[in-house]
């Protein structure tokens, strides 16, 4: 705030507040109070001595609203209470050619002597500060540590040093008040944007720091298992070369570390050059390669399966971002919440069957069959939907390679679910995602049993340890 907008909010303040008593404080965070001067039209003095942005003026809030977003009070704040409780307001000053503004105020003291008091609203950037001053103008407490003559308990007050050159006002002008029926309002209204927007831009970074994260520790998961199928080696060589050594046992030659022996698999019967350890009898020799034909063979089936259930991931990190990235463009806070949001509610297990009768968070369908085909509606609801309302042995769908909802096929009776149902059921994971345009949209299916939540993955992201794939044309039958 410039000297011209401080003027005009002092005479703001002055008009309304001189005259009338303190009342409470609320700490809102380590820079930012509210105070109670007991208006009636549930207006608070704000004050924030934030250096970044040191500001004063009204705001209008409710009670209730206060006293939630109210902290713990510092030590600076109990004091100030303690001495200015109930004290009247006689008088607001603002310093000359100073962002700062003095509160004077007459109190009685416990014992029935009147003192006087003063509260400094310092709103000069890095030394932004508050001060409580005895009558005589020495400080008497802080609410932070200052340097600078006349910035110490003990010192007599004085504004922080500044050049001459800095003092002047320059090209100042006085905040706009535009449509609002007071500067403060206006204020107020800019600086609630402001940190909506900020608070926006820090979920934001939140969100893409730990979908990024995710996405990079799995890359690096598939890089490490791709680096350990290659120490391996190629289980078909390992064989050929046990292989080898047993067909030329009465005629290999051997040569240091190398062995010379006829491949009987290749075209005209050359002589190629193996390696075995010196101390190894051809046969033991034959034994080791066969060993490590079982290990890379193993190896690679396991590597494998791993490498195609983090692909997944990946992918399904990879649309995650993407989606993410719109939610930023688009200036979704709903979608952005749900990157971040809380973790579902826990429910007890006795309550779980009467949770999944009145469930709200899916849409609910019954199949030809007479099978309940549920539908989560968002991503925190898909998280309730797959790990905390279905079961085991429920079928669980969702649309392959496209952000989308859950889909559950209750199983009571852990039958095998009838072929229609399935094909209904895989329509609705189809049409309730993002690919519903498409004219035909391959979707996963699997037990509930398979589906598992990586560590710290985002709501809705799932991985699967097994699945099996049908294409279905998107469709929405009848709701139940």
């Amino acid at each position: 705030m410039n000297n011209l907008t401080l003027e005009k909010i002092n005479a703001e303040l002055s008009s309304v507040l001189n005259g009338r008593k303190l009342g409470k404080i609320f700490p809102l965070s380590r820079f930012q109070l509210a105070i109670d001067f007991r208006l009636t039209d549930s207006r608070y003095l704000f004050i924030s001595f934030e250096p970044s942005a040191p500001r004063i003026f009204l705001i209008k809030r409710r009670l209730r609203d206060l006293e939630k977003a109210s902290k713990n009070p510092a030590p600076f704040l109990l004091y100030l209470r303690k001495k200015l409780s109930n004290a009247f307001l006689d008088n607001i000053e603002k310093l000359k050619n100073e962002r700062i503004l003095r509160f004077e105020f007459s109190a009685v003291s416990e014992i029935g002597q009147k003192e006087n008091f003063a509260l400094i609203v310092q709103l000069t950037g890095r030394s932004a500060n508050l001060f409580l001053l005895d009558e005589r103008d020495f400080i008497i407490d802080t609410s932070r540590e200052n340097s600078g003559e006349g910035q110490l308990v003990g010192q007599k007050f004085a504004p922080p040093f500044r050049e001459e050159a800095k003092r002047k006002r320059g090209e100042e002008e006085i905040f706009p008040q535009g449509k609002f029926e007071s500067l403060s309002e206006s204020l107020d209204n800019f600086y609630l944007e402001k940190e909506a927007e900020n608070a926006f831009k820090s979920k934001a970074i939140s969100a893409r720091s730990r979908l990024n994260s995710e996405l990079k520790k799995r890359e690096k998961q598939v890089a490490n298992l791709n680096a350990d199928l290659a120490k391996h080696g190629n289980a078909e060589t390992w064989k050929r070369f046990g292989d080898l050594i047993l067909a030329n046992l009465a005629d290999a030659v051997r040569i240091d570390n190398k062995v010379l022996v006829v491949d009987y698999f290749g075209e005209n019967l050359p002589t190629i050059e193996i390696e075995i350890d010196e101390t190894d009898e051809l046969t033991q020799a034959a034994e080791k390669f066969f060993k490590k034909y079982t290990k890379a063979r193993n190896a690679k089936a396991e590597i494998a399966k791993r490498l195609a259930a983090l692909e997944l991931q990946i992918t399904d990190y990879k649309l995650q971002i993407e989606r993410l990235e719109t939610a930023i463009a688009e200036k979704d806070d709903a979608i952005l919440d749900e990157f971040i949001g809380e973790k579902p509610e826990k429910i007890s297990a006795k309550s779980k069957e009467k949770t999944t009768e009145t469930i709200k968070c899916a849409r609910k369908f019954i199949s030809s069959d007479g099978f309940e085909i549920l539908v989560g509606k968002g991503a925190k609801d898909n998280d309730f939907l797959t790990f905390r309302i279905a079961k085991s042995n429920d079928l669980w769908l969702h649309a392959a390679d496209y952000p989308g909802s859950h889909v559950v096929v209750k199983n009571p009776n852990r039958g095998e679910i009838p072929q229609k149902t399935l094909l209904e059921a895989a329509q609705f994971a189809a049409f309730y995602s993002t690919a519903k345009e498409q004219p035909k949209v391959a979707v996963h299916y699997t037990q509930k049993k398979f589906v598992n939540k990586p560590k710290g993955a985002a709501l809705g992201l799932v991985s699967l340890a097994s699945f099996k794939t049908i294409l279905v044309e998107p469709f929405i039958g009848q709701r139940d």
